[in-house]
């Protein structure tokens, strides 16, 4: 690979770790050359699976690709075999330890196989594992009841699903009920899901198929690395405005954004803008909806909510993924006047709700308020944060270090000033990184962005960990 790095030289008070994060094994070999990287090891864990007997990486991707959508893909040249967890950690099929620093896509908040989630979904699949809500069950009730403390204002009516793309088809559906409009507004650069209406919602080509998407609008994105106006929310605000002025009937169904897009790179939105792009969504009459699916349950550290992040309270409220530990649940969350549109038909949802998906969404609220998560977030995704930074000041390839908490992004390019996406230097370092024992998603428009969002549970050994590795794979390209 063609060498373009430019390496800044640190002087013996700017080393690229402190003593302190050295394991003892690495002070006792023999000195490495001036500027050399050592290689990074894996923290110690008091965690060993038992043996694996299942088939092989090979077989499974045999089968795979015989009996599976071929639509599926995979990271890395040599797909990875998972086939144990334990909190921020994963196994492969011959015990070999990785630190997990994607949690499933922003999955995985308490850990993978947390005992007390564990122990929940166990109790409870002993009792009954399905019934229907046609029934009563505590399990619904009690997770709802306390979903709704979680939120701020007059939040606290919940339907649930099965996923985030069911979740924001609700809401979707919800906001166009209620005002009598059909005109959504979207973000360019948005991931709302994959079905009818949130395809239409979604606004990057490579996730939208050629099928009818009607009645949605895509407003700027209010990127403050790549976007016109850089963090000058209320300027990218304006075009809201516009789509409504010369879109629409001057009135809208709603507009529906996330705080940080996931999918779209870890993008931060330029402060100012929810305020700003709210107050002209509801003048026209439309209600407000945020997409928490990613940015949810903790994982920006200083909020629970990723729209707290730019002060504002939303009409709908969607959420998955963090919600569930990993259990196939998700939820919209609303007031009770605007909930009441769903009584005008019938709506029913057969495993939404269901008693162990509930059961198992009441002990992720728990753990996280037992173990302090979002604190955890804060403090340990401030650091990693930090360490991140510090390497983008050492290499011309890091063109922003962004996000919040545990929910980062590192954008890859070629050429700082022009902003040239670095897609392949990015798989080879992601290859590179997995060699080495560390685990990261990819994404953004141009699959260029590392996108780190591992379990709640993250240490700071872990954050220096996973910045060493990455060190020392752009260092050896």
């Amino acid at each position: 690979m063609k060498r373009f790095i430019t390496k800044r030289v640190l002087s013996s008070t700017n080393s690229l770790r402190s003593p302190r994060c050295f394991s003892q094994h690495a002070q006792k070999q023999t000195p490495l050359p001036e500027n050399e990287i050592p290689v990074p090891k894996l923290p110690p864990f008091d965690y060993s699976p038992p043996p694996y007997t299942g088939p092989s990486a090979e077989e499974i991707l045999a089968k795979r690709k015989e009996y599976l959508s071929p639509s599926l893909f995979h990271f890395f040249s040599k797909p990875l075999n998972v086939v144990d967890g334990k909190m921020q950690y994963l196994f492969d099929e011959n015990g070999r330890r990785y630190l997990d620093g994607f949690g499933g896509i922003a999955t995985v908040c308490c850990g993978h196989c947390h005992p007390d989630v564990v122990d929940a979904i166990v109790k409870q699949i002993n009792r009954i594992q399905h019934s229907t809500v046609l029934y009563l069950n505590h399990a619904i009730a009690d997770f709802a009841e306390a979903l709704a403390s979680k939120m701020p204002g007059n939040l606290k009516v919940v339907f649930f699903t099965n996923s985030g793309t069911e979740a924001n088809e609700l809401a979707m559906m919800i906001a166009r009920l209620y005002t009598g409009c059909q005109d959504i507004i979207s973000l360019r650069n948005a991931y709302h899901g994959n079905a009818a209406a949130t395809m239409g919602a979604t606004a990057q080509s490579v996730w939208k198929f050629n099928v009818i998407q009607s009645g949605v609008h895509h407003a700027l994105n209010p990127d403050p690395y790549r976007g016109v106006f850089g963090s000058d929310g209320e300027k990218y605000a304006k075009d809201v405005q516009d789509i409504i002025d010369f879109g629409t009937t001057g009135h809208v169904a709603g507009f529906i954004s996330e705080a940080i897009q996931g999918v779209g790179g870890i993008i931060e939105l330029a402060p100012g803008y929810l305020p700003a792009a709210y107050g002209s969504v509801r003048k026209a009459g439309g209600l407000c909806i945020s997409d928490e699916v990613q940015a949810g349950f903790g994982r920006t550290g200083n909020h629970f909510w990723g729209f707290e992040t730019q002060g504002v309270v939303p009409d709908i409220v969607t959420m998955a993924k963090g919600i569930g530990n990993g259990i196939p649940l998700g939820a919209v969350v609303t007031t009770p006047e605007i909930a009441e549109v769903l009584t005008r038909r019938s709506y029913f949802n057969t495993f939404g709700g269901n008693p162990l998906c509930t059961a198992a969404g009441l002990a992720v609220l728990k753990v996280m308020e037992k173990e302090n998560l979002q604190e955890n977030a804060l403090v340990v995704g401030s650091y990693l944060k930090k360490r991140l930074t510090e390497l983008k000041d050492k290499y011309e390839i890091i063109g922003d270090v962004r996000g919040k908490g545990l929910m980062l992004g590192v954008e890859l390019v070629t050429d700082r000033q022009q902003k040239t996406p670095a897609k392949a230097e990015t798989l080879h370092v992601m290859e590179q990184m997995k060699e080495l024992g560390v685990l990261i998603g990819k994404g953004g428009f141009y699959g260029n962005v590392f996108r780190i969002t591992p379990p709640l549970c993250f240490t700071k050994e872990d954050a220096d960990f996973l910045v060493d590795a990455m060190d020392y794979s752009i260092s050896k390209m």
